[in-house]
């Protein structure tokens, strides 16, 4: 399996964006069945360069998510990204997985602070790790593992101090060994060209920092998830799916058209890829990259 940091170099090399897409491991045995044979099927089918598999909170996910990786890349010889976070793990348990990851030749690895269980606020694991840079400071020396990062267009929901000392966060993590970053999702692209030109032209990042997209499925399902994750839906774009809450057909196609514009914007000016949230639906995300002509 190739690492991901060799794919952005080749990508690069070629004068290509790199595309990827973010699965999350479904509650249900009926859940698992759909996602694996028939969504994940359907994405790979636009040809992908890698897919990412989250992590729950806490590590609720943890055998489900090497599951899915490991279907990935068996099933579909696709380099997959396991997500691992500090949340509820010890540094030798994070060994641990790490092993376990390594055995299933799974060399890329999304480093995150993580959730904690129900929301509640972070707590430090005793013996664990505090801050992502941190656990991506202790995977690199655990061995040869490509290893991304999490960055935030409009600062970290739980970053009170504003977004310019959260960005000043991923200039730690990079420096920790962070081969790239994947962004939190956003609506407007004057957020992720803010953070970019900050990273690089300030903190000097200069690993690639791929924008986070999703094609919106329905305004109520959009409304909750920015909730959830704090990324902003700009005015217009509420007043639009205001008018299109009682027609979730019709929320899709825009949300098609939405992304479309908004991922034709962001390679103009020089993303080096985007990364799809997908939420396990193949149909939106296909049909956005065979409009950006990359399907």
């Amino acid at each position: 399996m190739k690492f991901i940091r060799d794919i952005f170099s080749e990508k690069k090399a070629a004068g290509q964006p790199v595309v990827s897409f973010e699965f999350f491991p479904p509650k249900t045995d009926e859940g698992d069945r759909t996602l694996l044979e028939k969504q994940i099927p359907a994405l790979l089918a636009a040809r992908p360069d890698f897919c990412s598999v989250t992590y729950g909170a806490g590590g609720s996910t943890r055998e489900k998510t090497l599951m899915i990786v490991d279907r990935i890349q068996r099933e579909h010889r696709l380099p997959a990204l396991a997500h691992l976070t500090c949340v509820n793990h010890t540094r030798e348990e994070v060994r641990a997985l790490l092993e376990k990851i390594r055995a299933l030749d799974c060399k890329n690895i999304l480093a995150l602070r993580g959730d904690a269980p129900g929301g509640g606020a972070f707590t430090p694991t005793p013996g664990g790790f505090e801050f992502s840079a941190q656990l991506v400071e202790f995977i690199r020396a655990q061995g040869d593992f490509s290893i991304g990062v999490a960055g935030f267009p409009e600062g970290h929901i739980a970053c009170h101090q504003g977004k310019h000392a959260d960005w000043q966060h991923l200039k730690e993590k990079v420096n920790a060994g962070a081969d790239f970053v994947v962004t939190q999702l956003f609506f407007d692209n004057a957020d992720y060209l803010e953070f970019r030109d900050y990273a690089v032209n300030q903190l000097g990042v200069s690993v690639p920092i791929v924008p986070g997209v999703i094609a919106i499925l329905s305004a109520s399902q959009i409304t909750r998830f920015t909730q959830l994750c704090g990324s902003k839906i700009p005015p217009a774009l509420r007043a639009r799916l205001d008018a299109l809450a009682a027609d979730d057909e019709a929320a899709m196609k825009f949300g098609i058209e939405y992304a479309t514009q908004q991922c034709e914007a962001l390679l103009r000016a020089g993303a080096p890829g985007l990364h799809f949230y997908t939420l396990n639906k193949a149909h939106s995300t296909v049909a956005v990259l065979k409009n950006l002509g990359l399907a």
